[in-house]
């Protein structure tokens, strides 16, 4: 269809200016068309459409119509019901056989993404095939023969910090506002959520800007320097020896000019063998510095004989996990090759073999790299001359300096900041990109540098390839190019900006080097749009903002030679966007839209029916089976959104102790068994599998059995299972509004890397000036460098290990489990451990929208823990909000029963909210204990928990329940103790703090020994 429709435009000379177009229609049949053109326009802010003019040529009508209706998702249902609305309209005067409508040059029917085209009707796709990827998983349990498997994909987001030459110093490029700034908001997606995503599904996922958030690296290298670690070569029947050519080194700390690290050293280079007992090896063995994950990097030279096949075996800690590396592409770079836990110090390591299955081709090895790192790109002003210090002049000449003034010798600098922070011009020249990919303006003009490389970082990657034959590059397949960005933009109330996609098809002749056109472009924005726009208006905002599809000069659209797009989610600037941004649920379900998105289009393109990878599991519980051995049950979660995503099989992932989880046990049932180890919390977390890929994880629960213990298992309930925005207002006249970070700042998934500081200019009439002054949303900064820690969803091993340490053996249970199987029961356990963390009733974005959910004590759990009490049930609570939440929450009008509930059965009642400040609280004289002791929780964000800002404060609400503990700044109560009474035989303890906020393992487990000796008497 497509193909016929042009040949008839060319036919007809439809692409003649418009001035010279005829009108052939009166003008009551123009108003007619342009009504329901606009009726089309449902759903996409596409301002009005106009008629620009028509034209008749025998029985065809051509409408050429304004450019914002190409902003329109044409699909075959809409296109043909809008070509019939049309001719019905028209057939009084006119019978016209065929109408074309025109909008931006294109007719409207070739706006229909090739995927919803029959066969015959579909033009030729774009492909850049690989019959061996860049990178191979070789310790991955499943192959994700229907999603991403082997595809390349260049993406990044947005930008970074960089050095301004005209203020001599680092700056973000945007201002800071709402307690983020796009440089690192954008990340928040692309790092935690969009990328592990698309590598569940299989593909291989490049980034022009540093992924791992760790502060610390570690480089090991055979040429030494500056990486200091332990290299080490093994010989087998083939010798290890210097590579002709240059390769990485470490020389110098910090980086200037365009110092480039991979071409001031050697690397190594042997020829690959059969046989194992004949491998030659190299080892790399990091110093680490810290307890964490760490990213791994290898690096080495692609030679004409290249392997296909390098086999890195990367040993962390209590595992190892093998790659297969096709060194024909990707030398003479940082290659990623996964993101993994190291022991301090010299127990992980990363071993290469020759052992192939390719004998006799070359295998190169050169520097690897363990972490993200600090920036190391040293940047200076020129001392000889004033540089424009605006985003809007720096396209202005330097202006030579007043000879009467002093000449200043500008000192190289850093930027003080995490690598991931930085953008892509610093990173690329650390990657050994060449500097004329990096920077195009050849140092002049560092902001104009990182917007402009990464289009053309996209064809050095795909340089040799069939998308850039004639470009010197990597030689990696690239399939796809995607920018992340945010936009711009203010607006009173609940309006939102939303969300806008820009590509280009008219450059190159509007043709890939394959032939195939451009309009691929097109139809991934068009997939992506919809899928991002179908998915927040669904569960979240009916009312988000799709924008338009520009075909616009974009260079990160314009650029690359593989079909690309240029994403603005939404405005980082507009409150009501942000609302719904800063929430990591939306951050999950636009992340997941845009692989969803790509995955469409990439089948399409390669002729395959997709499958969209599962959601993570849940009703999970970890539960004793017999003397020795854990039972685990959990329940698939079915997707509303998308059909296919069905789970078919799981993966089981086990921790022991402070270990790593190994590489996974696939099973088919939602049942495991397996024995365990005594003296040791073990720790489970499941992922859901099908043909498309694996599901992001589910919570961690963990077991441990005591021998010392002689009484039945504790039960540990994990209650805390929010994730969400920090809390907001707006005034009633609208005039002030804002994010409340001293109240409640919301709960990342995990850790946050988009916040930056509280807000601080709550006022909406005050308007932006410039970068450092923000007008409303305006942020303070002092976080911006720090990885801020959220809910891991790992607490039950941190309580599971006080309680060993107290005697007992421990189960845990998600509280929906719990509640669904009946787990809450005095005979299968002898106490109950209650972990709701910052569980409070929470929106999404507007108020009134969404359902409220994470309420600490909902009416199935308070009935389970109603009938565990009356049952002589001995129960522990702690969290933030276990009263307030019933009592004042904004959002939720208090019930009686709730509080009732807390005071008769738990025997507590509130006292008040954001009870403390300063993180101290103390033992008062009580049942629990009599001793005089301070404990210090964590109140303030930090890299290690998450942050308590707000605790409550609770009063015994019983006459024979006492005040435990006292926050040391004010005496109010923090925690009560209950133990029993003539008419309620049962225990409580309940905290107005979460027991895993404070600080320090042996404080915890003393505690924890009070509470189990107090409840279980």
């Amino acid at each position: 269809m497509k193909k016929q429709i042009l040949l008839n435009l060319l036919l007809f000379g439809l692409f003649a200016p418009l001035s010279i177009q005829a009108q052939t229609l009166t003008k009551d049949e123009n108003q007619s068309i342009e009504n329901i053109l606009n009726s089309y326009t449902k759903g996409v802010q596409t301002g009005k459409i106009k008629v620009d003019s028509t034209k008749s040529v025998n029985d065809t009508l051509t409408v050429f119509a304004t450019k914002n209706f190409s902003y329109v998702p044409f699909r075959i249902d809409n296109y043909t019901s809008l070509i019939q609305k049309l001719k019905d309209s028209l057939s009084a005067q006119h019978s016209f056989k065929s109408i074309h409508i025109i909008s931006d040059n294109k007719d409207i029917c070739n706006l229909i993404p090739r995927s919803f085209l029959s066969l015959k009707d579909k033009p030729a796709a774009f492909t850049n095939p690989s019959s061996i990827p860049l990178i191979e998983n070789l310790s991955r349990p499943y192959t994700p023969t229907r999603g991403l498997n082997g595809k390349h994909i260049a993406m990044w987001p947005s930008h970074g910090a960089y050095y301004e030459l005209g203020l001599q110093r680092w700056e973000w490029q945007r201002a800071r506002m709402l307690q983020t700034v796009e440089d690192k908001y954008t990340e928040s997606y692309v790092l935690p959520y969009l990328v592990p995503m698309l590598e569940n599904a299989g593909a291989i996922v490049m980034l022009p800007r540093e992924r791992d958030t760790n502060p610390y690296e570690v480089i090991v290298d055979n040429d030494g320097h500056e990486a200091s670690s332990p290299y080490y070569e093994q010989n087998g029947s083939n010798l290890w020896r210097n590579g002709v050519g240059t390769g990485f080194a470490y020389l110098r700390k910090t980086y200037k000019d365009f110092e480039n690290p991979f071409t001031e050293g050697t690397y190594r280079v042997t020829e690959t063998v059969n046989k194992e007992k004949d491998a030659s090896t190299i080892t790399w063995t990091p110093n680490i510095p810290k307890d964490r994950n760490y990213a791994v990097y290898v690096s080495y030279k692609s030679l004409p004989n290249s392997t296909t096949s390098a086999q890195y075996t990367v040993y962390h800690k209590d595992g190892k996990t093998s790659f297969s590396v096709n060194q024909k592409m990707g030398g003479g770079t940082w290659i990623y090759l996964g993101t993994f836990a190291f022991d301090k110090g010299t127990k992980g390591k990363v071993v290469l073999s020759n052992y192939s299955k390719e004998t006799g081709t070359a295998i190169t090895a050169d520097a690897v790299k363990f972490g993200g790192g600090m920036g190391n790109i040293a940047r200076r002003a020129d001392p000889d001359s004033i540089i424009p210090n605006t985003k809007t002049d720096r396209s202005s000449q330097r202006i030579p300096r007043n000879a009467y003034q002093p000449k200043i010798d500008y000192p190289y600098i850093v930027s003080g900041y995490p690598r991931f922070e930085e953008g892509s011009r610093y990173w690329l020249q650390w990657a050994g990109i060449p500097d004329s990919i990096y920077s195009p303006t050849h140092g002049r003009d560092d902001y104009g540098d990182d917007y402009k490389d990464r289009g053309t970082w996209v064809n050095y990657l795909a340089g040799g390839t069939k998308a850039a034959p004639d470009y010197k590059g990597l030689n990696i397949p690239i399939d796809l190019s995607f920018a992340f960005h945010s936009d711009a933009g203010t607006v009173y109330g609940d309006s939102i900006i939303g969300t806008l996609g820009i590509y280009n098809s008219s450059k190159y002749n509007g043709k890939f080097a394959d032939g195939t056109s451009r309009m691929a472009c097109h139809d991934l924005c068009d997939m992506v749009l919809s899928s991002i726009t179908h998915d927040i208006r669904t569960l979240y905002e009916p009312k988000w903002t799709r924008r338009g599809m520009w075909d616009a000069s974009y260079y990160e659209a314009w650029e690359p030679r593989v079909p690309a797009m240029l994403l603005e989610l939404l405005s980082h600037e507009n409150f009501a966007d942000l609302r719904y941004g800063l929430d990591p649920r939306f951050q999950f379900t636009v992340s997941r839209a845009i692989y969803k998105g790509m995955l469409r289009f990439l089948s399409d393109e390669y002729g395959y029916k997709y499958v969209v990878q599962p959601l993570p599991i849940d009703h999970f519980a970890a539960v004793l089976s017999g003397t020795n051995k854990v039972k685990l049950m959990w329940k698939a979660v079915n997707d509303s959104l998308e059909p296919t995503a069905v789970p078919e099989r799981y993966i089981v992932y086990k921790r022991i102790g402070n270990g790593d989880f190994d590489n996974g046990t696939m099973v088919k049932k939602t049942t495991f068994t397996c024995k365990i180890p005594t003296d040791q919390v073990i720790s489970f977390k499941i992922t859901a599998v099908n043909k498309g890929g694996q599901s992001f994880p589910s919570e961690i629960l963990s077991v441990g059995i005591s021998s010392k213990s002689t009484t039945k298992p504790i039960l540990i309930v994990n209650g805390f299972d929010r994730i969400s925005a920090p809390d907001d207002f707006t005034s009633s006249d609208d005039e002030q509004a804002g994010f409340l970070a001293d109240i409640d700042n919301g709960v990342p998934y995990k850790y946050s890397i988009n916040y930056i500081g509280k807000m601080k200019e709550f006022r909406r009439s005050i308007p932006w000036t410039d970068d450092d002054s923000g007008g409303f949303g305006d942020s303070y900064g002092n976080y911006e460098k720090m990885v801020i820690a959220g809910n891991t969803f790992d607490y039950p091993a941190l309580h599971g290990k006080c309680i060993m340490d107290a005697g007992y053996s421990f189960v845990s249970t998600s509280k929906s489990a719990a509640v669904a199987n009946q787990l809450l029961n005095t005979n299968d356990y002898s106490a109950v451990d209650l972990i709701l963390g910052k569980e409070k009733q929470t929106k999404m974005g507007r108020p009134g929208v969404t359902p409220l959910k994470f309420k600490t004590f909902d009416a199935d759990l308070q009935k389970s823990i109603t009938d565990y009490c009356k049952t002589g049930g001995r129960i522990f609570i702690s969290g933030s909000y276990v009263a307030s939440d019933l009592w004042f929450n904004p959002l939720a009008p208090a019930r009686d029963s709730d509080k009732i509930f807390a005071q008769k059965i738990l025997k507590y009642k509130w006292r008040d909210n954001r009870a403390a400040i300063e993180g101290k609280v103390k033992y008062v004289a009580s049942p629990l204990t009599t001793q005089q002791e301070e404990f210090c929780y964590y109140n303030k964000p930090n890299e290690t928990s998450y942050v308590v800002e707000s605790p409550d404060a609770i009063e015994p609400a019983d006459s024979c329940a006492y005040t435990a503990l006292r926050y040391s700044e004010n005496n109010l109560s923090a925690g009560v103790v209950f133990g029993g009474s003539e008419q309620d035989h049962w225990r409580t303890v309940v905290f107005g703090f979460p027991f895993e906020s404070l600080k320090g393992d042996a404080v915890r487990s003393s505690m924890m020994k009070k509470i189990l000796n107090f409840l279980l008497k």
